[in-house]
């Protein structure tokens, strides 16, 4: 049998990704019809992906990939348009067409990270002797492809973010219907009332894991179906990139964009075109 090759990691824009976006630029940031010519807009992608997997200070980032000013410039332009959501919406609706979305099955989860600059949206890190921290609140389809991301201060729990984490879905999210139902799986942070309501608000069927030993059925199997690991392996994914491990952008959308890029970049490596090139 054949291995399964795995997939390089993304340092830079691969070209048919950078078709998509492209055409997403053209059309949301054109270029002014006068004064002085913009930078390449695929270097200083290439300029992002380098910086939030390293977490380099903006003015560390290698000249090849230009001017940091202009680098850190053209981000807060495409920050304010929202461009990198809009990258991440493409390519999940560009999977939901392709069959790659699984909504079935969802889990959502939270991830306590250092702030080490401050900033917006911080707040002492209840497990970090309360020093500065954030707060990603993360939803998953059942295969780990990021849905959802909210940011939040640290010493917000976790089901306080449920409800603004499931309407912050990045793309439409189908009808729930009894032929196909969807299903939310949570942690014990979430074994509350006010969890239990905003699952059934939303139309989900909850699984959350209750407090203490997990509950077993007559068989001796869990009641709960243990679909919770996805959203820890996504989380455990982006916190491989030191600049999503850690948060040192002062603002928090700057923040949320450079995780929106990186959802983004993980739903494009589901393309089948992507394992084609590299299998």
């Amino acid at each position: 049998m054949a291995q399964h090759k795995s997939i390089p990691t993304i340092w830079e824009v691969p070209n048919d990704l950078w078709d998509r976006i492209a055409e997403l630029i053209d059309q949301c940031d054109p270029p002014k019809q006068t004064g002085r010519p913009r930078e390449d807009a695929r270097k200083i992608l290439d300029a992002l992906i380098f910086k939030f997997r390293t977490g380099c200070q903006w003015n560390h980032i290698p000249r090849v990939y230009g001017d940091d000013s202009t680098i850190h410039r053209s981000f807060q332009r495409w920050v304010e348009i929202n461009l990198f959501e809009m990258i991440w919406a493409l390519l999940v609706y560009e999977n939901e067409e392709l069959g790659n979305v699984d909504w079935r099955w969802q889990a959502a989860d939270g991830r306590l990270g250092k702030a080490r600059l401050g900033g917006d949206e911080i707040g002492p890190n209840p497990t970090d002797r309360a020093k500065n921290g954030t707060k990603e609140s993360l939803l998953v389809d059942r295969q780990g492809g990021p849905l959802s991301v909210v940011v939040a201060p640290a010493n917000i729990n976790d089901h306080l973010l449920l409800e603004e984490t499931i309407e912050g879905i990045v793309v439409d999210r189908p009808e729930p219907t009894e032929e196909e139902p969807q299903h939310l799986c949570l942690d014990a942070g979430y074994n509350n009332e006010p969890s239990k309501q905003v699952v059934k608000e939303h139309g989900y069927q909850g699984h959350i894991r209750p407090g203490g030993a997990e509950t077993l059925d007559k068989n001796g199997k869990k009641k709960h179906p243990a679909r919770r690991w996805v959203v820890e392996r996504t989380i455990s994914w982006l916190s491989k990139c030191r600049g999503l491990l850690v948060r040192y952008e002062k603002k928090s959308e700057n923040f949320i964009a450079l995780l929106q890029f990186a959802c983004a970049l993980l739903w494009y490596r589901r393309l089948p075109a992507l394992e084609a090139v590299f299998s």
